[in-house]
């Protein structure tokens, strides 16, 4: 089976046009290529698959095997392909995906920018149980306070077709400890369907730095849905202009949203090398 190793600011992926194929077990197939030391080594795979409303329809499967809702820096990978394999000789891509179509374009010679869609702010739709609130009270969830271990924390929630906590912090954001607070809050009963975790640094009105625990990956060089629900929750808390840079470990992201539109995510997306997996 072939398939092309693609990196968008270092959150890596295996790619496979799946279009002509039969149905196999994806999520299976997820956790032996995504693995550092016995397969390719990836933060997820990409399902390239026949579309009727869109150039394509674009699965994505975490290294752990679960399907993720969206990803914002799969598809501007997926984009990538598409543009540099003849899929699509144009240069507006619609993907197909779980959380519906989106549209990405060519920005720049290595740039790829996506509509990520409006952000979801009502606790329910993200999801998210908050003590004390009715199930139909749609008010944001902003600077809540939860405490784990001995971190007392204040979360911002936001869904870009998948749940994020997002934590605004003084300490710096290298020397939090993530790999141990963040599979706590990936897990935390508030979240019915886990949720993803980013810590964040304000620099200043025009740049923060974030560091992302994916929910089903852990840690990551970088995430387009976290610098999407970054830049969100910086604005409802009103810390930030438009656009902002997101500065993450693989690099940066840059975010514009009007506080009422659309998400617009871009950043670099390229082909790293093609291979042959043998089953």
């Amino acid at each position: 089976m072939n398939f092309i190793k693609l990196q968008a600011t270092g959150n890596d992926f295996v790619l496979i046009d799946a279009r002509q194929m039969e149905r196999r077990d994806w999520s299976a197939l997820a956790k032996a290529m995504c693995h550092r030391r016995f397969g390719v080594g990836a933060d997820g795979i990409l399902l390239i698959l026949p579309s009727k409303k869109a150039d394509f329809y674009m699965r994505m499967f975490n290294p752990d095997g679960s399907e993720a809702e969206a990803c914002g820096n799969g598809l501007r990978c997926a984009a990538r392909y598409a543009l540099e394999s003849g899929l699509v000789d144009k240069p507006e891509v619609r993907i197909d995906t779980p959380a519906g179509i989106k549209i990405a374009h060519v920005k720049g010679k290595r740039g790829i920018q996506v509509n990520m869609g409006k952000p979801v702010l009502k606790p329910a739709a993200i999801p998210v149980i908050v003590k004390g609130r009715k199930a139909n009270d749609g008010a944001p969830v902003i600077d809540y306070p939860l405490t784990v271990g001995k971190k007392r924390l204040k979360i911002t929630c936001v869904s870009m077709g998948n749940p994020h906590a997002v934590c605004f912090i003084e300490q710096p954001v290298a020397e939090f400890p993530l790999a141990e607070i963040g599979p706590q809050i990936e897990h935390h009963p508030m979240f019915p369907n886990r949720v993803n975790f980013e810590i964040v640094n304000v620099i200043n009105r025009k740049k923060l730095r974030a560091r992302v625990w994916e929910r089903g990956a852990g840690e990551t060089l970088s995430c387009g849905t976290g610098a999407c629900a970054v830049a969100v929750a910086a604005s409802l808390k009103e810390l930030t202009d438009n656009p902002v840079d997101i500065m993450l470990p693989g690099g940066t992201l840059t975010l514009d949203w009007d506080g009422k539109g659309e998400v617009l995510l871009s950043g670099p997306a390229e082909v790293v090398f093609e291979g042959e997996w043998r089953e």
